[in-house]
């Protein structure tokens, strides 16, 4: 078999398979009229729609428009040469599992802080992850007796996150970004932890010398911890047994 047999190209699926046709929306900060118009279809023919038509457009205000364009796509996908990453690399423990293994070698309760940083007031994503109620059928840290969970809110500024874990000698700091505008939640991650490693000096025996740095939200796909300077990002979707689960694989070792 060739490597040209292998390949499996795929186009957009519209009103007819294979038909390669899209819809996409944006906003412009133009007057509404026909040289908006022309300069949504100017903007869609680089996007790679080919033919393409406005089929619909409004003003949003005096000086922007919002258009929704439709066009047929001229790129293609080779879906045999995608490659998946690699799931997690620890095992997924039960909250029984996860108790034991703190209380068998930590020999202490594991110490959680948890936060919405900056201006953002979106707790549901670090409420699903710390209280009782949890998220999608799993209970919350806070249901784990061997993880004391300390859940400042939101809105909370990053010195006082850093104070609060420091004041109860966190193991472990779990960050929720929600509010994405101007990247926004990019900017206050690495604003925590380069306060985080101010205020702890690195550790003379090797270790990280501070709590372990965690950021969820949906919309972190486009960076890696160490572009953040974090330990761990998790993405949409996430559950409590997930994090608890990853806190034992980081902190709780053999």
């Amino acid at each position: 078999m060739t490597v040209e047999t292998m390949k499996q190209i795929i186009r957009p699926y519209g009103d007819t398979t294979g038909d390669a046709m899209i819809q996409v929306s944006f906003t412009l900060p133009v007057p509404h009229g026909p040289r908006a118009d022309l300069a949504a279809l100017q903007l869609a023919g680089k996007m790679g729609l080919d033919p393409a038509s406005v089929v619909h457009s409004k003003a949003m205000g005096p000086d922007f428009t919002f258009f929704i364009v439709y066009g047929k796509a001229t790129h293609l996908i080779d879906y045999a040469g995608i490659e998946v990453p690699e799931g997690r690399e620890f095992e997924l423990l039960t909250p029984a599992q996860v108790n034991a293994a703190v209380k068998a070698r930590l020999g202490r309760r594991l110490v959680v802080v948890g936060a919405c940083i900056g201006t953002d007031a979106h707790t549901v994503g670090i409420d699903a992850i710390l209280n009782v109620k949890g998220f999608a059928g799993e209970k919350g840290l806070e249901y784990y007796r061997e993880i004391e969970v300390h859940n400042l809110g939101a809105q909370v500024a990053v010195g006082d996150l850093v104070a609060r874990a420091k004041a109860v000698d966190a193991d472990a700091v779990l960050v929720s970004q929600v509010v994405t505008q101007k990247s926004a939640h990019i900017h206050n991650t690495k604003q925590m932890a380069a306060a985080f490693a101010e205020a702890y000096p690195t550790s003379l025996t090797g270790g990280l010398g501070r709590p372990l740095l965690i950021v969820g939200g949906p919309r972190f796909d486009t960076v890696t911890p160490s572009d953040l300077g974090v330990d761990r990002i998790f993405g949409k979707g996430t559950t409590p047994g997930e994090v608890a689960s990853y806190l034992v694989h980081a902190l709780v070792r053999e």
